[in-house]
């Protein structure tokens, strides 16, 4: 039943917690509140964080014929706690002719975007933390503070390695990021709006009851999705295109001169941005925390919103154990010979489709 009891269990119980300060001054609350969903936000992704850690190195180790991890608690359940405790308890080194107060700041640059932008993407119904109008602009504004801080992290090492995989990253992250912005322009054209709301409302409904109206059924969501999808990978420098940190070459990029819990940061923050990418592309294409059949939607909609992230973040681990790494300037030129021209076609695309049902003939020749 859509809007039941459990489907809303997380917004009555933030609704019960914030109960007593119902006499409270309205600033009092709404800071309370944004406090709240952004705690309950950090536990579920953290809790993922941790899980997907644990699934991606069983996964590859079957892909690799291995066993993976099986010695920390049962079945190896436990890897992710006894790796964080790891990193808690190593040494943190800070080289000597590092810029500290830089090489400090670095990581915690890299992780804020990533978490704000995780905020403004609808997780079920009436459950989206920052519903701003403009939140995919807001997506994308607060993504691109990442390569300041990949700069930072490069740059305050004092190292030619950091500084050699930061401007890789740099690179990379600019030359991908207008064909993510692109493919996301046709449906924020058809729907008419920058809200992820609106988005995720507008491609509700079914027909026939089987066929949802998600964007990525049509000819031109499928290709702008599969467009949006390979530039999320690049942006999250996940395989094959983790040409920053490419081990052969440059040891670890930006992140060589980094240890311990800065480190853990680091890799914190590039599987929050997976989470990011992947949510929003469930926002955008996949129809959001709708069901994909009509009678299945007395299942809570947030089910379905968690359901299919886990199935794009096993198609990254997918493509990690089954692609190997790409050459610099093979990842460039893919950029701006093949996926920019693509996306803008995708526009186009979208456009003409868009119009079609306005009588085509009709919409290229008024007022002639």
């Amino acid at each position: 039943m859509e809007g039941g009891f459990v489907d809303q269990i997380f917004v009555r119980a933030k609704a019960l917690l914030l109960s007593p300060l119902a006499h409270a001054p309205d600033w009092v609350t709404q800071i309370a509140s944004s406090l709240l969903s952004i705690s309950a936000m950090l536990v579920v992704f953290l809790t993922l964080f941790a899980l997907m850690s644990l699934l991606e190195r069983k996964i590859l180790a079957r892909i690799q014929n291995r066993l993976g991890p099986n010695r920390v608690g049962t079945f190896g359940l436990l890897q992710p706690a006894a790796d964080g405790i790891k990193m808690l308890i190593k040494e943190d080194i800070v080289p000597a002719r590092a810029d500290k107060v830089v090489h400090f700041l670095a990581p915690i640059m890299v992780a804020v975007p990533t978490i704000l932008a995780l905020g403004v993407i609808p997780y079920g119904r009436n459950m989206t933390l920052f519903a701003i109008d403009g939140g995919i602009l807001f997506f994308f504004a607060v993504g691109s503070a990442t390569e300041l801080a990949v700069f930072m992290a490069g740059w305050g090492s004092n190292n030619k390695f950091s500084m050699l995989g930061a401007m890789r990253a740099i690179a990379q992250m600019v030359s991908y990021e207008l064909p993510l912005i692109v493919s996301v322009l046709p449906v924020v054209m058809i729907v008419g709006s920058l809200s992820p709301d609106a988005i995720v409302a507008a491609q509700g409904g079914y027909t026939f009851g089987v066929i949802p109206h998600w964007f990525v059924t049509t000819p031109w969501g499928a290709a702008s999705f599969l467009l949006f999808f390979i530039a999320g990978l690049v942006e999250s420098n996940r395989t094959p295109f983790d040409v920053p940190e490419g081990e052969s070459e440059i040891v670890a990029g930006h992140m060589t001169e980094y240890s311990g819990f800065k480190y853990a940061t680091f890799f914190l923050a590039e599987y929050f941005g997976m989470f990011a990418i992947s949510g929003l592309a469930v926002t955008l294409f996949l129809g959001g925390w709708h069901a994909p059949f009509a009678f299945l939607q007395f299942i809570p909609s947030f089910v379905w919103f968690f359901a299919k992230l886990g199935l794009l973040l096993f198609v990254f681990i997918w493509i990690r154990g089954t692609l190997p790494r790409m050459r610099v300037d093979h990842v460039m030129n893919f950029a701006w010979k093949f996926m920019l021209p693509m996306t803008f076609a995708c526009v186009l695309a979208a456009a003409i489709w868009h119009y079609q049902a306005r009588s085509l003939a009709g919409w290229l020749w008024s007022g002639a």
